[in-house]
């Protein structure tokens, strides 16, 4: 297989031909001659289709690394420089200095995979050099495949050398003590500066706009679906709720593991406490999560009120009273179905196994700063846009009556200052809506850019809602087939191959307050990584054979090993957590305790899990 040049090879010329002058015309010596010496000369039309043509295939878009702008770095490329290679290539970004680009317009996709798990070991490349001589950050030449079977040994994943000249050392997102999501840093981006000015008139304007009714937030039914709230089910013909489940009527046109055990109820307008009620839960307590519930087995104790009497009550607030059968005056119309407020609402819908249609929820009406589909802490906005600290009681745990009011004032702050405040809209955009605002491409109308995501979950309510397509995937297989299927018909795709990762323990499911503690990591035998391994390259290869011509591959690992970072910020939390709720270090035992040099170390092995290697190349 032919390697994919991206270093500095000397420019290529179209093939000259000498020529021949025939009858006034001139063309190049290929016409035929016959057994006279008469010379055939083709149309013109011809000619000039065959001229075209050769001069199409000499003149090839290639990339080229521009060492010397590398060189004046003092750090590595990072995430968002690869998002922005993609969005110039695609849509309307300024070119990189970093890279090259002979003939980018002749580019017609860009295939991006995201490939964590590929390290230099795995590949058998060089080590990044760690000299103060040399710079760590150029490209690293990938060697040649051995030609023999006794030349040397065969890296695990032959198509990347065999496809690839270079291997260019990237740098994931972060600060000195975290690494922020690759994922994130690839698909979010700051806005340009005319659409940033265009946004802040927009956001003026709506600030200016007076609107202080709360209905205004409400989420729609796709939100609802889309954040997991439990549908009633005159809203959804697909909703179907558990049994013991109750839903409030439906207005006049308009789990095991966690139990409820206190719920607060307060008053929009009067601000006063409407219910604020400890519940007895219907089975044994395991564990009360003090630091996140604030409930202790003390407090619990002397409770006998049920489930099942406060969803009697929440069932009052939240329906209109019925009608009076025995009135004899004209019938009023009925009172407005009340709204509900809260912070990821859908938690406490579930806990109390009620559906309600109206809802406001402040994890959807503020943004976080990183943008969708990460979630702003109440905490964290309550500080914010408020200039309050709340929960703030340590291993006390929340305070349910405290969160209500946050949620209170959250939204009066938001119907004080308009529909644009707290959005973080002036600043970030997804590359999806960057590419559909962009005529550069596909016709040279808005919106004719097509894009598709095809990724582990659902990546339809994550990083690909405003992709044109999203494919859901459960393995490495489903992938292949979902990026075959979607390249012919957009110009961009994303994809995202999860099995290396996987099998080296790279990735953890999103914890919880009452998960288990996970599993000790175990290293995948030598036979595994190998059948994993051999099941990339016959993905990788299979996509490269398929692409069309033109397409550029941009093939990156965001990260390496993450693990021993993870370990050491683990500990940090819990050292943090400790001092908060008091505990002195002599209270403390050796493994709690965090000392200045566990916080180099902490350093260095977030340095080390944001290097990743990034891989470039053009199906000619």
């Amino acid at each position: 297989m032919k390697r994919l040049q991206i270093s500095s090879p000397p420019s290529e010329e179209i093939p000259k031909f000498k020529k021949t002058k025939i009858g006034g015309v001139e063309t190049p010596n290929t016409d035929s001659v016959d057994a006279e010496g008469w010379t055939k000369v083709e149309k013109r039309k011809q000619k000039k289709a065959k001229k075209a043509e050769v001069k199409l295939d000499a003149v090839q878009p290639r990339f080229m690394y521009n060492n010397a702008e590398i060189l004046k770095r003092n750090h590595a490329i990072g995430i968002d420089e690869i998002r922005q290679l993609v969005v110039h290539i695609i849509a309307d970004a300024p070119p990189p200095n970093w890279l090259k680009i002979d003939n980018a317009q002749l580019i017609q996709r860009v295939v991006a995979l995201l490939i964590p798990g590929l390290t230099s070991e795995l590949l058998s490349l060089p080590p990044i050099p760690t000299s103060a001589t040399v710079n760590p950050n150029l490209p690293l030449s990938i060697p040649l495949l051995p030609r023999t079977p006794d030349a040397g040994p065969s890296p695990n994943v032959p198509f990347l050398a065999a496809t690839f000249s270079h291997a260019c050392p990237t740098r994931a997102p972060g600060d000195l003590y975290r690494m922020h999501s690759v994922l994130s840093a690839f698909f979010h981006g700051p806005v340009s500066g005319e659409e940033r000015n265009k946004r802040i008139a927009q956001r003026l304007i709506s600030e200016n706009v007076k609107n202080h009714d709360p209905a205004q937030y409400l989420l729609t039914l796709e939100q609802m679906i889309e954040n997991e709230y439990p549908i009633p089910s005159y809203m959804s013909d697909v909703s179907q709720l558990p049994e013991g489940w109750l839903e409030t009527p439906e207005p006049h046109k308009q789990e095991d593991g966690k139990e409820l055990t206190r719920i607060s109820i307060i008053d929009y307008y009067t601000e006063t406490k409407v219910y604020d009620q400890l519940v007895k839960p219907s089975k044994p307590i395991t564990d009360y999560l003090t630091r996140w519930s604030g409930i202790t087995a003390e407090a619990l104790a002397p409770v006998t009120t049920t489930l099942a009497q406060v969803q009697a009550h929440v069932m009052r607030l939240l329906s209109p009273p019925p009608v009076n059968p025995f009135s004899s005056s004209s019938p009023s119309p009925p009172p407005p179905t009340p709204i509900l407020l809260g912070h990821s609402l859908e938690s406490d819908l579930k806990a109390l196994k009620i559906s309600h249609p109206y809802c406001i929820d402040t994890a959807l009406m503020y943004h976080h700063p990183r943008g969708r589909p990460l979630k702003p802490g109440l905490a964290w906005l309550t500080k914010k846009w408020c200039g309050r600290e709340i929960q703030t009681g340590g291993e006390g745990g929340h305070d349910s009556e405290e969160d209500a009011r946050a949620c209170l004032d959250l939204l009066k702050k938001k119907l004080e200052c308009g529909p644009g405040f707290g959005e973080f809209k002036t600043d970030m955009e997804s590359i999806f809506e960057r590419m559909a605002r962009s005529t550069r491409r596909a016709g040279g109308v808005v919106g004719s850019i097509k894009s598709a995501v095809v990724d582990h979950g659902n990546p339809a309510v994550m990083h690909g809602n405003k992709a044109n397509t999203a494919v859901a995937c459960t393995d490495d297989e489903e992938v292949l087939k979902g990026l075959l299927d979607v390249i012919p018909s957009h110009q961009f795709a994303f994809g995202r191959f999860m099995a290396l990762a996987d099998a080296m323990n790279w990735t953890t499911p999103k914890s919880t307050p009452d998960a288990p503690p996970p599993p000790p990591d175990v290293e995948p035998s030598p036979e595994k990584l190998k059948a994993i391994s051999d099941a990339m390259n016959t993905h990788l290869r299979t996509l490269h054979s398929s692409l069309p011509p033109r397409t550029a591959l941009v093939i990156f690992t965001g990260h390496s090993d993450p693990r021993r970072m993870a370990a050491l910020n683990a500990r940090k939390a819990t050292f943090e957590n400790a001092v908060r709720s008091g505990k002195t270090a002599e209270q403390m035992g050796p493994d709690v305790r965090w000392t200045a040099s566990d916080a180099r170390e902490l350093e260095g092995a977030v340095e080390l899990a944001k290097r990743g290697l990034l891989f470039l190349g053009i199906k000619q």
